[in-house]
């Protein structure tokens, strides 16, 4: 037990040289923020796989994250790795040339990739090893089996998602110009946007037979949607849309967006069909009949904005 909070407050101590807050660390290893906050409090023991992308994010070296190496890069005991002068954690010793360095992201980008273009079960381990130059035996250093791999692309996706959603309604005057800067984000215009809709859409097949990955496709899910009602609630406070119910339309808006954006990519670069501008202006349509304010007449007048029972 001694030595699992050692480990914890060396990860602590690498977090606070990176200079950034613990759910941003925990994005850069690619990892879930609920489990490093277990972590670090010592009610579960990280992985070693885990520690692998710690020490390659904090530039350390992993023999000290688990206590059997000194502070002076010297392999020792745990006892004897863990008491510093002052009775305190040693600090982390820097490897001279990492050769790895930031190996786990490229790790997952090249996986993201690979998973848009031929699907999650067509990619092995060993494409993704030659993808990123490397071994397969670095892949599994990183991420031990295929289902940890998935699940750090998938997460990656949902925080770069998250973060450019974030930056785009920061920019806009309103909530209605905000709701019109997430649909533009979703319509799959680039091939980023497609990237990532391709592997949703493979997480979506997974989450149908997968309790772990269902979990976690709840989860993120819940976030976005979530996201598009406090939007729709700051416009109806803000009298730029009506007075509708947030969480049903944030629901009937997010279906829209998913079925337009799997016809979207559904289409051939030459085929005829629904365009990523056709996705996007149909959404936006949806945004101007069924929830932004009449300015002449009442409220009344517009759609209900739910079923009754």
């Amino acid at each position: 037990m001694r030595q699992q909070f050692d480990v914890a407050e060396r990860v602590r101590q690498v977090i606070g040289e990176a200079g950034c807050t613990q759910r941003e660390f925990a994005r850069r290893v690619v990892m879930d923020p609920s489990k490093l906050s277990r972590s670090l409090s010592g009610s579960r023991r990280f992985t070693v796989a885990e520690l692998a992308r710690i020490a390659d994010a904090g530039n350390v070296d992993a023999g000290w994250l688990l206590g059997t190496m000194t502070a002076d890069g010297a392999d020792g005991g745990a006892e004897g790795a863990y008491d510093g002068p002052d009775g305190g954690a040693p600090r982390p010793p820097a490897p001279t040339a990492p050769p790895d360095s930031g190996r786990p992201l490229q790790i997952v980008r090249e996986t993201v990739r690979l998973i848009a273009e031929r699907g999650f079960h067509a990619v092995r381990v060993a494409d993704i090893a030659a993808a990123c130059d490397t071994s397969t035996a670095t892949i599994h250093y990183h991420f031990p089996g295929r289902a940890e791999l998935l699940e750090a692309a998938v997460r990656w996706c949902m925080d770069e998602d998250t973060a450019r959603r974030a930056a785009r309604i920061a920019e806009a005057d309103d909530a209605r110009e905000e709701l019109r800067q997430l649909i533009a984000l979703q319509a799959p215009h680039t091939e980023r946007q497609r990237q990532q809709w391709l592997v949703w859409m493979d997480l979506w097949a997974e989450a149908a037979r997968s309790t772990a990955i269902g979990l976690l496709h709840a989860d993120f899910y819940q976030q976005w949607r979530q996201t598009v009602a406090e939007v729709i609630r700051r416009g109806v406070e803000q009298g730029v849309f009506r007075a509708v119910d947030p969480e049903f339309s944030a629901l009937r808006l997010t279906a829209l967006i998913d079925g337009l954006a799997i016809q979207v990519l559904a289409t051939g670069p030459r085929a005829r069909g629904t365009s990523a501008e056709a996705m996007e202006i149909a959404c936006n349509a949806y945004v101007d009949t069924e929830l932004t304010a009449r300015r002449s007449g009442t409220d009344a007048a517009g759609p209900a904005d739910r079923p009754e029972p």
